[in-house]
């Protein structure tokens, strides 16, 4: 899988499953944009550790005006954007009947609107050069249920249907899109998770359904898919859905009670 001359833009790039994909590409040589929604400063620390002609860019990927400037501006700076990986996102509760509007409307919006966006973003130059790699970070969520997440699973749900629908639009254009659907990853997001003793109950329930016995999977783990997903070894596969869950959705085990 050689990237040599490839350039890839990451949304969410500056922490968890983002920057372990930068990582994984930059080691194969490709050139990263890293994007971060909040801070500028933390996606050009990332760039600077991938090196190989990494650069760091901030847009809210809510934005559609702020997303095409920055796929505009990487065109720009780098030359061309091959590979785009959607892993900007947010993970909260949303319990129905207490869940603010606004609340509701922020993950709709950057979970799914803004990997819309980016795609919107980047598909004219992709389409341009009869060339792109686009790999969506869905999560196991989007094919089960997680009580008082609904807003989360459906948003995920959506991306996964998103992947498989736009396969009509880009793989005509020799545009690849495809969706990774990560079970528990180990991220800044859950870090209060595995390292206080006062969730020690949920980590243990959480081991207890997971068939692997690995509560989360390491991040380069996710990056490793992606990776295949943004490489020319993945040319036939068009709106695929890889779960990388460690089990977790397979269901209950009720073998050791028979």
């Amino acid at each position: 899988m050689s990237f040599k001359n490839r350039v890839a833009l990451i949304t969410g790039g500056s922490q968890g499953i983002g920057e372990a994909v930068g990582v994984a590409l930059a080691s194969q040589g490709c050139a990263v944009a890293v994007a971060s929604s909040g801070s500028l400063e933390k996606a050009k620390a990332v760039a600077d550790r991938l090196g190989n002609g990494a650069r760091g860019y901030a847009a809210d990927v809510r934005v559609p005006t702020q997303v095409n400037s920055l796929a505009a501006d990487v065109k720009r700076d780098m030359g061309k954007i091959d590979i785009l990986v959607n892993c900007a996102g947010v993970f909260f509760p949303t319990p129905i009947g207490e869940t603010a509007p606004e609340d509701f409307d922020r993950m709709v919006d950057i979970n799914l609107k803004g990997t819309w966006n980016s795609i919107s973003a980047v598909t004219p130059y992709m389409k341009a050069q009869r060339y792109g790699k686009i790999v969506n970070i869905a999560s196991v969520c989007g094919v089960m249920g997680f009580g008082s997440f609904a807003a989360y699973c459906a948003t995920k749900a959506a991306i996964i249907m998103m992947t498989k629908t736009l396969v009509f639009e880009l793989a005509p254009h020799n545009i690849n899109i495809n969706a990774i659907g990560p079970g528990n990853t180990a991220t800044p997001i859950n870090e209060y998770i595995r390292s206080d003793s006062a969730y020690k109950g949920v980590l243990a329930e959480i081991v207890a359904s997971t068939p692997s016995g690995k509560a989360y999977s390491d991040a380069s783990e996710i990056a490793s898919i992606a990776l295949f997903l943004a490489s020319d070894a993945s040319r036939a596969m068009h709106g695929s859905f890889i779960l990388a869950d460690e089990g977790y959705s397979a269901g209950a085990d009720f073998s050791a009670e028979a």
